[in-house]
């Protein structure tokens, strides 16, 4: 179980949306359209704690990929296209969305979600008057998960801010505390994201408006906080002591409520009142996603995870139709979240993770198919099990997928009545994906991965046990020459 902090408001998040879809669908009698459009609300749960300028475009890219991915699928699956050519085709966006992703820095579920939507896209879609109900559908799904990500904007808009600068100085707490104040990199990193966090949330400056202005004057005080943690590791002794108590301070108050006003920001820092050159700083203006991915999308290493993916997605499916499973789409999906992995040996423990949690899970499902439950019954279990997981999503990946698995598949099974024995195809499908991706990523992994081996010795320590092993020799030696 890893440490994680501010995972409710995500997982709340997400949850609404879902839930809005779901009941608006259902209410409309369009139970497994419905289905379908819960796929689009999972735009929510993509890009946490971004500030609001970019978390806005961010999900505009989410929400388009959605788009295309089930259309796509809805198009093969009305004019009939085989599956084997259907899998080429949906593990070619697979990859193309994974070094989108990776190069704009959306964080969040993955590819993963692109391919479950084109497969119920083409299981939906078997004449070309399906379609547009298909894209209908992900389109108002995405429009309310982007809704509901946005919402808090108007009520909190520098909460994601105050969260980067409060994990900010958390990890100079930690620092200074362990007395690791050459460690810079480890500060600085977080120092560097909170800065641009309320540079990006503040506006730009020189614009009007009341609403603008107290967030640029809240922004300079989080600046101000952040000048003080970047000053604290340069202190000593006692001095450091108490810059590390103050900052332990600002940061509880920082997260005891993102609700907060400029006078709160202020009276965490102790200060009387902003600074009224606030309003003449020239606050940085938001990088484009374009401009940011670009170096990105043109990498060596991005274009080869993409290749990667598409590969092992597509070997995976071909290989579970071989094969003779039901739903060779899961064991794509198996495989692209297998290789959402940063190296060889995080792919090796997320499938690892994802079959074992599989199995625990498919246990679940199949209890709960048995009872034949309704749409309603599912729609609450549905939206139960995707809160679980967006909880424990950064905690365990074991743990999530054991929520995740029975989630999917009672959304496959709304408005249609889907098996018990379904949960062993699903089983049988993530082992497909996951051998796939493991073996692919094994004979693709690239020199500069060295995550799975062994890290080098010390060569001081390794020095020390040799003059010690001499030393021992020498001694041994000298007992076989020495009478008596």
């Amino acid at each position: 179980m890893r440490p994680a902090d501010a995972i409710f408001a995500p997982a709340v998040k997400v949850g609404i949306a879902t839930s809005l879809v779901l009941v608006a669908g259902g209410l409309l009698g369009q139970e497994q359209l419905a289905g379908i459009a819960s796929l689009g609300a999972l735009v929510a749960a993509f890009g946490r704690h971004q500030p609001y300028p970019r978390l806005r475009r961010m999900l505009a890219v989410v929400a388009a990929s959605l788009l295309i991915a089930a259309g796509a699928g809805a198009l093969m699956g009305a004019a009939g296209v085989p599956l084997g050519p259907q899998i080429a085709v949906l593990s070619v966006i697979a990859g193309l969305a994974a070094q989108l992703f990776a190069a704009v820095g959306i964080t969040g579920p993955g590819a993963v979600i692109l391919v479950f939507a084109a497969s119920a896209g083409s299981a939906y879609a078997h004449t070309a008057d399906a379609v547009p109900p298909v894209l209908a559908a992900v389109a108002s799904g995405a429009a309310a998960g982007w809704l509901v990500a946005m919402a808090p904007v108007l009520v909190v808009p520098m909460g994601p801010a105050r969260l980067a600068v409060a994990r900010a100085m958390a990890a100079v707490v930690r620092l200074g505390t362990d007395d690791a104040g050459t460690r810079w990199g480890d500060a600085a990193a977080p120092l560097r994201r909170a800065r641009e966090s309320v540079a990006l949330s503040a506006g730009r400056a020189g614009q009007g408006g009341r609403r603008l202005l107290r967030l640029q004057g809240e922004a300079a005080a989080l600046h101000g906080l952040l000048d003080e943690a970047g000053a604290a590791l340069s202190r000593h002794g006692a001095a450091r002591a108490a810059a590390l108590g103050r900052l332990a301070r600002h940061e509880a108050a920082l997260r005891r409520t993102w609700r907060a006003s400029s006078a709160q920001t202020r009276a965490a820092r102790g200060t009387a009142e902003v600074p009224t050159a606030a309003a003449g700083v020239a606050w940085p203006a938001p990088t484009g996603l374009l401009a940011a991915a670009r170096p990105g999308l043109a990498s060596r290493a991005g274009v080869g995870r993409a290749v990667r993916m598409a590969a092992a997605s597509a070997l995976s499916g071909w290989a579970a139709v071989g094969l003779g499973l039901e739903h060779p789409l899961w064991a794509s999906m198996g495989a692209v979240a297998a290789l959402q992995g940063l190296d060889y040996s995080t792919t090796v423990q997320r499938s690892i993770q994802r079959l074992l949690g599989n199995v625990a899970g498919a246990a679940l499902a199949i209890a709960l198919l048995s009872l034949s439950p309704g749409f309603w019954p599912s729609v609450a279990l549905v939206v139960a099990f995707q809160v679980l997981a967006e909880l424990l999503v950064l905690k365990n990946y074991t743990l999530t997928t054991i929520a995740v698995t029975p989630m999917a598949l009672l959304m496959t099974g709304l408005g249609a009545h889907l098996a018990p024995d379904a949960a062993f195809s699903r089983v049988g499908d993530t082992l497909v994906g996951v051998v796939a991706g493991v073996l692919v990523a094994a004979v693709s992994i690239s020199h500069a991965d060295r995550a799975h081996l062994t890290p080098p010795a010390d060569p001081a320590a390794v020095q020390e046990r040799q003059r010690q092993k001499g030393c021992t020799a020498g001694s041994k030696k000298t007992r076989k020459v020495v009478p008596g």
